[in-house]
């Protein structure tokens, strides 16, 4: 579509998308980028890319001290604030060295005192640049925590020309994750029959800006007049694809299509929210954890990251275009009944997708129990 008959709908979506996706292109190859909101503008760079040297660009004219931007849950781990907070910057009188932030982001270091000496946390606005920084490193599935600093112009964005720097939004950042779900769009479609149920289709959702792909495995030919079964699967590298004894995933996979093609018809919902939405390299963070002894929600929280950190906006979007209204959900996890419900889709039923444990996962199934409230 050309830019002179795009709707100014058309414009806003595409601004947010492409402006978002640059920024986390920057942020994972190590750049800094300009985070701007109406409470202020800062320099982020995410913290786990810097080295034992010094920072470019932050050492230059009109860039203040160096601070640190974490999730309310890591601040926590370091003894410098509640856990529910959304954001705390950390501060330290002479700023931060890329020796000192990398200690206070790794899980694994001995951090010595808590609180760190030296170091206060302040919590910060929601809406602020630094708590949206902070966001903006969870999209890119790097760890949540950024090193900061204030920018000292009346005009960031002319600061960001000059320096080089893509700049995004605080606004985008908030918008993104509805409008990526929201423009979610069948982009290719095959019948690929499967052991034990040939007569499925998967077709393929991708965003408008070309983003991760979200697979609709459907089996047989649901009848959408009435509820469907459904299940929403988040995709697992490790127990999936390798058959990992850590989790109960590829059990679930497989028994889910099994289940789906005994009744006839249905869908699955493949799901791009790896480890509960925080990444494959997190979640083999969160797994050298637990071998440590943290159990599978300390491990996240240990990261900085919430317990479950998936969104379901895309499983409703997905539902929707295939015409699907009410279902019968194979879930254990009464967080998706409620997700789907609130985002309109009607839960009619509950169906129970249990699997036998094993000895290297029955510490993970009980710590769903006993924390998460899944219902086995």
């Amino acid at each position: 579509m050309s830019e002179d008959l795009q709707t100014e709908s058309d414009v806003a979506v595409t601004t947010v998308l492409e402006t978002v996706d640059r920024a986390i292109a920057e942020i994972r190859r190590g750049a800094a980028v300009i985070v701007t909101a109406e409470t202020g503008s800062i320099l982020a760079r995410p913290a786990e890319t810097l080295n034992n040297g010094p920072l470019p660009f932050f050492l230059r004219p009109g860039v203040g001290p160096i601070d640190v931007a974490v999730t309310g849950r890591r601040a926590a781990i370091l003894g410098v604030s509640e856990p529910g907070a959304a954001a705390v910057v950390l501060n330290k009188e002479a700023g931060f060295s890329a020796t000192e932030i990398l200690s206070l982001i790794d899980p694994n270091a001995d951090q010595g005192p808590v609180p760190p000496v030296g170091v206060s946390g302040s919590v910060v606005d929601p809406n602020s640049a630094e708590s949206m920084a902070v966001r903006l490193t969870k999209i890119a599935r790097l760890l949540p925590a950024v090193a900061i600093a204030t920018i000292d112009s009346e005009d960031p964005v002319a600061w960001a020309r000059a320096n080089g720097r893509v700049v995004i939004s605080a606004n985008a950042i908030t918008a993104y994750d509805k409008v990526q779900a929201d423009n979610l769009e069948p982009v290719s479609e095959a019948r690929v029959p499967l052991a034990g149920c040939e007569n499925t289709r998967i077709i393929a959702f991708r965003p408008r800006d070309g983003g991760v792909e979200h697979l609709a495995i459907v089996i047989g030919e649901p009848d959408t007049s009435a509820p469907v079964l459904t299940r929403l699967h988040s995709e697992c590298f490790t127990g999936d694809l390798l058959g990992s004894l850590k989790c109960d995933c590829g059990d679930q996979l497989r028994g889910a299509i099994e289940a789906i093609s005994e009744t006839g018809a249905g869908v699955l919902l493949y799901l791009a929210q790896e480890g509960r939405g925080i990444g494959l390299v997190n979640k083999l963070r969160a797994y050298e954890l637990q071998e440590k002894g943290f159990d599978t929600v300390d491990a996240n929280e240990q990261l900085g990251f919430d317990d479950d950190e998936r969104i379901y906006l895309p499983a409703m979007q997905i539902l929707s275009r295939l015409g699907i209204s009410q279902v019968n959900l194979l879930t254990n996890n009464p967080a998706k009944m409620g997700a789907l419900a609130r985002h309109g889709i009607a839960v009619i039923e509950r169906v129970p997708h249990v699997f036998p444990s094993n000895q290297h996962n029955w510490s993970y199934l009980d710590t769903k129990a006993k924390r998460s409230g899944h219902m086995f």
